[in-house]
């Protein structure tokens, strides 16, 4: 459905998205003081690629690789009764014991930050972390919860008809991140001056 919005702007090419993911996984091992105890969770469907290309940077840079989990949030949503009759539930799959780790959730876009929330209760029904940091490529702000993330790959202010599409080679078959407009609604008549 997003595809049929007209692309407004391109805000990231492939070399724009390699430079963030250099830049945050430098940010990672810094505030951690290296990768030790350290694994990254990507969240469905395109926080896996990302956390999967942070753990290569990761690994070029201190040549230990973190282990890479997977997190499906779709029973944890709050807005479940409104996505579907029958949510597609998918795979979760955290290869590390959480106990004691510090996690870094990873994920394409944080809007209102009610997908963090729900990551937040599915990790935490694995494990009790040492701690839990938030890294996502693009923060487009808009909150309803008080959600911020430790790691940003680029902060695009963005209007609420705004959708950020993250496009990556993994899940889409080209990489950039645009930004999409919603039309807006046609203006109704006034039927007393029709």
């Amino acid at each position: 459905m997003q595809d049929e919005y007209p692309i407004k702007a391109q805000i990231l090419d492939g070399d724009g998205i390699r430079r963030a993911l250099v830049r945050m996984a430098h940010e990672v091992i810094e505030r951690n003081h290296g990768v030790n105890r350290l694994g990254l969770v990507g969240i469905h469907t395109r926080g896996i690629p990302l956390a999967r290309r942070l753990a290569q940077e990761i690994f070029r840079i201190e040549k230990v690789e973190p282990p890479v989990g997977i997190l499906d949030i779709t029973l944890y949503r709050d807005d479940l009764t409104t996505v579907a009759r029958q949510p597609l539930v998918r795979e979760t799959s955290v290869p590390f014991a959480v106990e004691g780790q510090r996690v870094v959730l990873v994920d394409d876009v944080i809007y209102t930050g009610r997908t963090v929330r729900a990551a937040l209760d599915a990790l935490v029904d694995l494990g009790r972390p040492q701690s839990i940091q938030l890294a996502v490529l693009i923060d487009r702000g808009h909150r309803e919860l008080p959600i911020r993330p430790d790691y940003v790959g680029k902060n695009v202010p963005t209007s609420q008809r705004e959708i950020v599409s993250v496009r990556l080679q993994e899940t889409d078959g080209e990489e950039r991140v645009v930004i999409l407009e919603r039309p807006q609604p046609a203006a109704t008549k006034d039927a007393d001056h029709v």
